[in-house]
């Protein structure tokens, strides 16, 4: 039985070790340093003022929340997809972006603070992204998204309470409108029963006054027999004493 040559590893490559390098750095949590932390920290407060009171303080609220939204919406889209070329610039002379960036105050210095830079390209004026600027548009877009939540929330809250309080005032008019209804339903009723008792004494009143009136009959001792001139039921003398008053006479 010959001896077999022992099996020879092959040599890993260059590109595996560095495949499984990355991987292993993007399992691992990311330590940041206290000099980073207090950075993106600065960072944050930087774009917080130049929204408060960079762009809602000298804007309507109106005005205020539709840069708001622009700037949320050019961020977020560049952050998901961050090699797109549509997302990576912008026009200022298109009518959303001059609405809601250009003439609005404060709008566009939030802008340059992402990122955008301004350029021309075949003799039209553009705003692009520099990549480099990557963490700042993350932290400015986070920014945006937490205020604008925070006042689209507040806005809500708003307008239900505006609504529950029409709801009650509703409620109150048409309670009012019902009593007035039934204060008047039941006036009505009672001066129908007014009228029917009215009616009723009336037509009483009618009734008694249509029958005939009568006399009462003379008793029986008051009847006067004809020629007489005696009254009937009177006591008469005997006649032994007319006989005898007429020969005294």
């Amino acid at each position: 039985m010959s001896d077999s040559p022992a099996p020879v590893a092959s040599p890993i490559s260059y590109d595996a070790l560095r495949e499984a390098a990355e991987r292993r750095a993007q399992q691992q949590p990311t330590q940041r340093s206290a000099a980073q932390l207090a950075a993106e920290h600065e960072r944050r407060q930087m774009f917080r003022r130049l929204l408060d009171p960079g762009i809602t303080r000298p804007n309507s609220k109106e005005q205020a929340m539709a840069s708001m939204k622009t700037l949320l919406t050019i961020s977020e889209n560049l952050l998901r997809e961050p090699e797109n070329p549509k997302f990576q610039q912008f026009k200022p002379t298109n009518g959303v972006i001059k609405r809601n960036l250009m003439d609005p105050k404060g709008a566009l210095e939030y802008a340059i603070e992402l990122g955008f830079r301004p350029e021309v390209k075949n003799f039209q004026p553009f705003y692009s992204f520099n990549p480099r600027h990557m963490e700042s548009l993350r932290i400015g877009s986070a920014i945006l998204k937490e205020a604008f939540d925070l006042e689209t929330e507040k806005q809500e809250r708003a307008a239900r309470a505006k609504k529950e309080e029409k709801a009650v005032a509703a409620a109150a008019a048409n309670k009012v409108k019902l009593a007035f209804i039934d204060d008047r339903k039941s006036k009505i009723e009672a001066d129908e029963r007014e009228k029917v008792l009215r009616e009723a004494r009336l037509a009483a009143a009618a009734a008694r006054g249509s029958e005939p009136s009568t006399s009462p009959e003379p008793s029986r001792s008051q009847q006067v027999m004809p020629g007489s001139g005696h009254v009937l039921g009177l006591d008469m003398p005997p006649e032994d004493d007319r006989a005898e008053d007429s020969e005294e006479d």
